[in-house]
Protein backbone atom coordinates (compact mmCIF):
# COMPACT_ATOMS: atom_id res chain seq x y z
CA UNK A 1 0.00 0.00 0.00
CA UNK A 2 1.28 3.42 -0.82
CA UNK A 3 1.29 6.02 1.78
CA UNK A 4 -1.11 8.36 2.50
CA UNK A 5 -0.25 12.51 1.39
CA UNK A 6 -1.84 15.23 1.28
CA UNK A 7 -1.22 17.18 -2.29
CA UNK A 8 -2.29 20.56 -2.93
CA UNK A 9 -2.68 23.05 -5.73
CA UNK A 10 -4.21 26.58 -6.17
CA UNK A 11 -6.94 27.78 -8.37
CA UNK A 12 -8.26 31.53 -9.53
CA UNK A 13 -11.56 32.93 -10.33
CA UNK A 14 -14.32 34.48 -8.34
CA UNK A 15 -16.85 34.61 -5.29
CA UNK A 16 -19.90 36.45 -4.91
CA UNK A 17 -22.40 37.09 -2.60
CA UNK A 18 -25.11 40.05 -1.48
CA UNK A 19 -24.59 41.89 -4.98
CA UNK A 20 -20.58 41.86 -4.90
CA UNK A 21 -17.93 39.40 -6.78
CA UNK A 22 -14.17 39.64 -6.06
CA UNK A 23 -11.04 38.00 -7.14
CA UNK A 24 -10.02 35.21 -5.37
CA UNK A 25 -7.65 31.95 -5.35
CA UNK A 26 -8.71 28.98 -3.66
CA UNK A 27 -6.70 26.18 -2.22
CA UNK A 28 -7.41 23.11 -3.91
CA UNK A 29 -6.78 19.82 -1.30
CA UNK A 30 -6.58 16.18 -2.29
CA UNK A 31 -6.02 13.46 0.58
CA UNK A 32 -5.14 9.96 -0.38
CA UNK A 33 -2.66 7.58 -1.92
CA UNK A 34 -1.95 6.64 -5.40
CA UNK A 35 -4.90 4.69 -5.92
CA UNK A 36 -7.67 6.99 -4.45
CA UNK A 37 -8.01 10.25 -2.98
CA UNK A 38 -11.06 12.83 -1.40
CA UNK A 39 -11.55 16.05 -2.63
CA UNK A 40 -11.79 18.64 0.23
CA UNK A 41 -14.11 21.81 -2.06
CA UNK A 42 -14.45 22.35 -6.01
CA UNK A 43 -12.96 25.91 -6.66
CA UNK A 44 -13.10 27.21 -9.93
CA UNK A 45 -11.69 25.15 -12.32
CA UNK A 46 -12.63 21.26 -12.89
CA UNK A 47 -9.58 20.67 -14.84
CA UNK A 48 -7.06 22.06 -11.96
CA UNK A 49 -9.03 19.65 -9.69
CA UNK A 50 -8.35 17.05 -12.01
CA UNK A 51 -4.52 17.30 -12.38
CA UNK A 52 -4.12 17.14 -8.80
CA UNK A 53 -5.92 13.99 -8.65
CA UNK A 54 -4.24 12.66 -11.90
CA UNK A 55 -5.62 8.53 -12.62
CA UNK A 56 -6.78 8.29 -8.78
CA UNK A 57 -10.08 6.98 -7.77
CA UNK A 58 -12.38 10.16 -5.95
CA UNK A 59 -14.46 8.73 -3.35
CA UNK A 60 -15.72 11.79 -2.31
CA UNK A 61 -16.18 15.51 -2.87
CA UNK A 62 -15.92 16.52 0.50
CA UNK A 63 -16.90 20.65 0.94
CA UNK A 64 -16.36 22.69 4.12
CA UNK A 65 -18.81 24.92 3.15
CA UNK A 66 -21.56 26.30 -0.05
CA UNK A 67 -19.98 29.93 -1.43
CA UNK A 68 -19.63 29.87 -4.48
CA UNK A 69 -16.18 29.44 -4.81
CA UNK A 70 -15.61 26.35 -2.72
CA UNK A 71 -18.54 24.16 -4.40
CA UNK A 72 -19.15 26.18 -7.99
CA UNK A 73 -18.11 22.95 -10.21
CA UNK A 74 -18.54 20.48 -7.79
CA UNK A 75 -21.82 18.86 -9.55
CA UNK A 76 -19.27 18.85 -12.75
CA UNK A 77 -16.70 16.96 -10.78
CA UNK A 78 -18.91 14.90 -9.53
CA UNK A 79 -19.75 14.35 -13.09
CA UNK A 80 -16.20 13.69 -14.18
CA UNK A 81 -15.08 11.33 -11.69
CA UNK A 82 -18.27 9.63 -10.23
CA UNK A 83 -17.87 10.51 -6.65
CA UNK A 84 -20.61 12.06 -4.92
CA UNK A 85 -20.55 15.43 -2.93
CA UNK A 86 -20.59 16.02 0.78
CA UNK A 87 -21.88 18.95 2.39
CA UNK A 88 -23.81 19.80 5.79
CA UNK A 89 -27.22 20.65 5.12
CA UNK A 90 -27.53 23.73 6.89
CA UNK A 91 -25.37 25.11 3.99
CA UNK A 92 -28.45 24.55 1.55
CA UNK A 93 -29.43 28.50 1.10
CA UNK A 94 -25.65 29.31 -0.02
CA UNK A 95 -25.64 25.97 -2.63
CA UNK A 96 -29.02 26.99 -3.77
CA UNK A 97 -27.58 30.97 -4.41
CA UNK A 98 -25.25 28.99 -6.65
CA UNK A 99 -27.02 25.93 -7.81
CA UNK A 100 -30.68 26.78 -8.18
CA UNK A 101 -33.64 25.20 -6.74
CA UNK A 102 -35.27 21.81 -7.64
CA UNK A 103 -37.59 23.77 -10.18
CA UNK A 104 -34.30 24.76 -11.66
CA UNK A 105 -32.13 21.81 -12.39
CA UNK A 106 -32.69 18.07 -11.88
CA UNK A 107 -30.36 16.45 -8.71
CA UNK A 108 -29.07 19.82 -8.05
CA UNK A 109 -28.44 18.83 -4.96
CA UNK A 110 -25.44 16.98 -2.76
CA UNK A 111 -25.52 13.34 -2.56
CA UNK A 112 -24.78 12.84 1.22
CA UNK A 113 -25.08 15.32 4.42
CA UNK A 114 -21.95 15.93 6.79
CA UNK A 115 -23.04 16.15 10.42
CA UNK A 116 -20.49 16.68 13.29
CA UNK A 117 -18.44 13.59 14.27
CA UNK A 118 -19.20 11.63 11.01
CA UNK A 119 -15.54 9.95 9.58
CA UNK A 120 -14.91 9.57 5.83
CA UNK A 121 -12.56 7.16 5.47
CA UNK A 122 -9.94 7.19 2.25
CA UNK A 123 -6.61 4.89 2.05
CA UNK A 124 -6.40 3.44 4.69
CA UNK A 125 -6.81 7.22 6.90
CA UNK A 126 -9.62 8.82 8.46
CA UNK A 127 -11.02 12.44 8.08
CA UNK A 128 -12.86 13.36 10.76
CA UNK A 129 -16.11 16.23 10.45
CA UNK A 130 -16.61 19.15 12.93
CA UNK A 131 -19.23 21.42 12.64
CA UNK A 132 -17.97 24.95 12.89
CA UNK A 133 -20.44 27.00 12.11
CA UNK A 134 -20.11 31.07 11.82
CA UNK A 135 -18.34 31.99 8.70
CA UNK A 136 -21.67 29.98 6.77
CA UNK A 137 -24.22 27.88 9.15
CA UNK A 138 -23.17 24.41 8.02
CA UNK A 139 -19.16 25.11 7.38
CA UNK A 140 -17.26 22.08 8.62
CA UNK A 141 -13.74 21.33 9.38
CA UNK A 142 -12.10 17.97 8.21
CA UNK A 143 -9.35 16.64 10.78
CA UNK A 144 -6.98 13.89 9.82
CA UNK A 145 -5.53 12.84 13.34
CA UNK A 146 -2.96 10.36 11.28
CA UNK A 147 -1.69 13.01 9.25
CA UNK A 148 -1.79 15.30 12.02
CA UNK A 149 -3.74 18.39 10.16
CA UNK A 150 -6.80 20.06 9.44
CA UNK A 151 -8.66 21.53 6.38
CA UNK A 152 -10.86 24.44 7.83
CA UNK A 153 -12.01 25.91 4.87
CA UNK A 154 -12.87 29.71 5.56
CA UNK A 155 -13.23 28.90 9.74
CA UNK A 156 -9.61 29.26 10.52
CA UNK A 157 -6.86 31.25 8.49
CA UNK A 158 -3.33 32.05 9.02
CA UNK A 159 -4.24 35.38 11.21
CA UNK A 160 -7.31 34.45 12.75
CA UNK A 161 -11.10 33.91 11.74
CA UNK A 162 -12.39 33.69 8.39
CA UNK A 163 -14.97 36.40 7.61
CA UNK A 164 -18.45 37.63 9.14
CA UNK A 165 -21.14 40.40 7.75
CA UNK A 166 -22.42 38.83 5.32
CA UNK A 167 -25.50 37.17 4.88
CA UNK A 168 -25.66 33.87 7.03
CA UNK A 169 -22.69 34.48 8.54
CA UNK A 170 -21.87 35.36 12.10
CA UNK A 171 -18.94 36.66 14.31
CA UNK A 172 -19.76 35.31 18.08
CA UNK A 173 -20.77 31.70 16.37
CA UNK A 174 -17.93 31.79 14.31
CA UNK A 175 -15.36 32.56 17.25
CA UNK A 176 -17.43 29.74 19.53
CA UNK A 177 -16.90 27.25 16.88
CA UNK A 178 -13.03 27.98 16.59
CA UNK A 179 -12.56 27.78 20.29
CA UNK A 180 -14.74 24.64 21.32
CA UNK A 181 -13.56 22.42 17.58
CA UNK A 182 -10.84 24.01 16.44
CA UNK A 183 -8.78 24.90 19.27
CA UNK A 184 -9.44 21.84 21.28
CA UNK A 185 -7.59 19.90 18.66
CA UNK A 186 -3.44 19.16 19.39
CA UNK A 187 -1.11 22.38 19.56
CA UNK A 188 1.26 21.31 16.48
CA UNK A 189 -1.85 20.33 14.21
CA UNK A 190 -1.50 22.44 10.90
CA UNK A 191 -4.26 23.97 9.39
CA UNK A 192 -4.81 23.55 5.43
CA UNK A 193 -7.02 26.61 5.14
CA UNK A 194 -9.16 27.55 2.05
CA UNK A 195 -7.10 30.24 0.78
CA UNK A 196 -3.54 31.47 1.84
CA UNK A 197 -0.91 29.93 3.08
CA UNK A 198 -1.03 27.30 6.63
CA UNK A 199 -0.55 27.46 10.20
CA UNK A 200 -1.09 25.41 13.47
CA UNK A 201 -3.75 25.35 15.90
CA UNK A 202 -0.99 26.64 18.55
CA UNK A 203 -0.09 29.87 16.71
CA UNK A 204 -4.24 30.40 16.43
CA UNK A 205 -4.66 30.20 19.48
CA UNK A 206 -1.82 32.09 21.08
CA UNK A 207 -3.19 35.16 18.25
CA UNK A 208 -6.27 35.04 19.71
CA UNK A 209 -5.08 35.37 23.56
Amino acid sequence: MSAVRVDHAVSSGTFSLDGETFEVDNNIWVVGDDTECVVIDAPHSVDDIRAVVGDRRVRAIACTHAHDDHVRVAPALRDRVTAPILLHPDDRPLWELTHGGPDDVDGYLWDVDLADGMTIEVAGTTLRVLHTPGHAPGAVCFYAPDLGCVFTGDTLFQGGPGATGRSYSDRPTLEASIRSQLFALPDDTVVHTGHGDDTTIAAERQRSE
